[in-house]
């Protein structure tokens, strides 16, 4: 019922055409792309050995910063991400993961006009690259450093206010499987996201927590990602496991096990339905859309901007660094 995407952070330590050509033994039918793994290789032989082995990338991860709490400016979040997007567009997946970065001492009001302001520029640029910009919001507990969008309900309501199906939602089920609100946002999340990412844990989520394998943890995900289908959500499934119970278990066994995860839960969802339903793939130009229940965020001025010059950008993606979160 859906293709299978693994992420790229689950096998940090492989070589990359060895990684591809595994992954595809393993039956996966696309990736999550690293931007570390895919520079040091470079982008062209990347493009390359993934096409060749049948695989495409469902997303890039990942992009943002933009409110420099990481000590990067405002220009140089810009110029990474557009980095990113022409990698993605390399590539041909379909969006690039977006975090906000953290408040990085402003108010939440500033915090918000800043990353507004940084999609109403690189949105033109992702548009023409057929990429969208898939934003994350992380759970409170373990956003620190890395996103001001701690509840789940103010990123519906921000990717909402725009008027362009290029801003989307990158819905991260280790994060928010078991979130109070997730039912009663279940429509309006069906509608806004791009990506499902899913892991499992124990206890709540923390900056250093393991990405559990699924069904290794006490989150409901074949339940949520069931309802977020069943709500008419059509977007990319991708599976990323990261940490110490992944490299404990070995990363073949991990793969393995995932696959067989996703096949089952995937064969469970079609049952469900009395007619085959295809979860197409995020490529192309995206369309224009309009949000149901949009609101509108305080910080997110109407109005449109200019995308950035297509010239050579300076690519911080060496700097990233495996993240459980």
């Amino acid at each position: 019922m859906f293709d299978v995407s693994i992420s790229q952070m689950t096998t940090p330590q492989w070589d990359f055409a060895d990684e591809i050509s595994r992954l595809a033994d393993h039956g996966y039918d696309s990736i999550a792309a690293w931007r570390p793994k895919v520079s040091d290789v470079g982008l062209a032989p990347a493009a390359s050995l993934i096409a060749s082995a049948g695989l495409r990338v469902s997303s890039v991860h990942w992009a943002g910063g933009f409110t420099g709490g990481d000590g990067r400016s405002f220009e140089e979040s810009l110029e990474d991400a557009c980095d990113a997007i022409d990698m993605a567009e390399g590539l041909a997946a379909g969006a690039v993961i977006v975090h906000s970065g953290c408040r990085g001492g402003h108010t939440r009001s500033h915090a918000t006009r800043l990353l507004c302001q940084a999609l109403k520029i690189l949105a033109p640029r992702a548009a023409r690259a057929g990429v969208v910009l898939a934003i994350k919001p992380m759970h409170p507990a373990a956003a620190s450093g890395s996103s001001f969008l701690s509840r789940l309900a103010d990123a519906v309501a921000l990717v909402e206010q725009f008027d362009d199906s290029v801003i989307r939602l990158g819905l991260d089920l280790w994060h928010w499987a078991d979130d109070p609100h997730m039912s009663s946002l279940l429509p309006r999340l069906a509608a806004v996201t791009a990506i499902v990412q899913v892991a499992d844990r124990i206890g709540l989520p923390t900056a250093s927590g393991d990405r559990l394998p699924t069904e290794q943890g006490m989150l409901p995900l074949e339940s949520v990602l069931g309802d977020l289908v069943a709500a008419g959500f059509r977007g990319d499934v991708e599976f990323d496991p990261v940490g110490e119970a992944v490299e404990a278990a070995g990363y073949d066994g991990v793969l393995a096990e995932t696959r067989a995860v996703a096949a089952a839960w995937s064969s469970r969802l079609a049952a469900e339905f009395s007619q085959p339903v295809e979860l197409p793939r995020p490529h192309g130009r995206a369309g224009h859309f309009r949000g149901a229940g949009s609101s509108r965020l305080d910080g997110c001025p109407r109005g449109d901007g200019s995308p950035r010059g297509d010239g050579s950008l300076r690519s911080q993606a060496s700097s990233q660094t495996v993240s459980p979160g």
